[in-house]
């Protein structure tokens, strides 16, 4: 954290990073990077859902946690406002304290590369990119609509998870379809979690001391991803057009050959919206187990449930297939990052992930995967070249860096 100057006047920007089942809150003082509070909502929609908030009043942190119903993102941030103002565990004492809004959005398409201040006119385009993100940009599009009602007086600033991905080398971003179809409806490889990426690497370049460092970026969450990154370049990621592809995930499929979607729709009449849902929220590790959260599937496998074991295998086998394609678009690799919630906090799927993969200069050590931490921790081997490092996201701060850029 920065050391605040007083000769720097202070903005409060809260950041709002809402995922498909979680809302991500913090509520910052920049520029000097000061946390006041922090928070997160999880399993919303959910029966158990429950919320955890965290105040930082200059002194001991004060932290409380509970469960309630929240029965969509809406129920959420109002619950988010009310803890911020909130008499015993409040930070602001009025709306207008919070001078910017930063909201984390999915799919910014061809038109954003960059964060860009909402108006009326950028909420058409990110409602026209719904079918594009459809667990992600309509909870991003009401959480803004929400935000926008309690801080009527806040900017407010969308930031895009696909702009850290926008200038992927043509090779990378374009599909072997006719061109017309990119032509006409920008058919293309976006990648997502371009806000988490570009955190991480920019972290493990200056960790490293190598400002060209090449790394692979293992995002591992509800949603995972990879990215192969060069500099500060985006150069392949797994995600294309959508979310969906690449990895597995917690309730989406990850690559698929696409004709099974048309055996699907063929042989059992199956609309677009069934296959779209299927993708999307039936499949993954909630196809695979029946649990979307890798935390239920770890338990379900220690007490021996094979189809649970079998899950946590392949979910490992598709990421290592990933890593080996990217060390060959990079010519070779400086650095393996972990991240997110999986990658931060499984050291058990961490292991499965690297075992075998000496021969490509990756090997971790057992003793230092296993140790907790909560910055930046290298786990390699000290006999192996590649850095294998688990570093903790903060696409919060990332978030609250690139409003600052466009609101100073």
């Amino acid at each position: 954290m920065e050391i605040l100057n007083p000769g720097v006047s202070q903005m409060k920007i809260l950041v709002i990073n809402a995922g498909s089942s979680s809302l991500k809150f913090r509520l910052f003082e920049m520029p000097a990077e000061a946390v006041l509070c922090s928070g997160i909502a999880e399993r919303i929609g959910e029966k158990e859902a429950s919320i955890h908030f965290t105040r930082f009043p200059g002194g001991e942190d004060q932290t409380m946690e509970q469960q309630l119903s929240l029965a969509d993102h809406s129920a959420a941030m109002r619950q988010v406002v009310l803890l911020l103002s909130h008499t015993e565990h409040g930070v602001i004492q009025d709306p207008s304290a919070v001078e910017m809004v930063g909201h984390r959005v999915v799919h910014g398409g061809e038109s954003f590369s960059k964060a860009t201040m909402v108006t009326p006119g950028v909420k058409e385009d990110i409602k026209k990119l719904f079918p594009f993100a459809p667990l992600h940009n309509p909870v991003n599009f009401r959480c803004l609509e929400v935000a926008s009602n309690f801080f009527p007086k806040a900017k407010q600033v969308a930031v895009f998870d696909t702009a850290f991905h926008h200038d992927l080398p043509r090779e990378a971003a374009q599909y072997a379809i006719p061109h017309s179809y990119y032509k006409q409806d920008k058919i293309r490889a976006y990648g997502f979690h371009g806000i988490s990426h570009k955190y991480v690497t920019g972290q493990a370049r200056e960790f490293l001391g190598l400002p060209e460092a090449k790394l692979i970026s293992l995002h591992l969450g509800n949603g995972c991803s990879v990215a192969a990154v060069e500099g500060e370049r985006s150069m392949d990621t797994s995600m294309g057009f959508s979310p969906v592809s690449g990895l597995v995930m917690g309730t989406r499929s990850g690559d698929i050959d696409p004709a099974v979607l048309l055996h699907l729709m063929t042989h059992h009449g199956y609309s677009v919206e069934y296959i779209d849902n299927l993708l999307n929220k039936q499949s993954g590790l909630q196809g695979l187990t029946g649990h979307h959260d890798m935390r239920d599937v770890n338990k379900a496998a220690e007490q021996g449930d094979k189809s649970a074991q079998f899950a946590r295998g392949l979910y490992a086998y598709r990421i290592k297939k990933y890593i080996g394609s990217y060390m060959a678009v990079l010519n070779g690799l400086d650095g393996l990052i972990f991240t997110a919630g999986v990658g931060e906090h499984d050291s058990s799927m961490r292991a499965l992930v690297c075992d075998g993969l000496s021969h490509l200069g990756i090997e971790i050590d057992g003793v230092l995967n296993g140790l907790p931490g909560k910055g930046i921790r290298a786990i390699h081997s000290g006999m192996k070249p590649v850095k294998v490092l688990v570093i903790p996201t903060n696409e919060e701060l990332e978030i609250a860096r690139q409003c600052m850029d466009i609101g100073t």
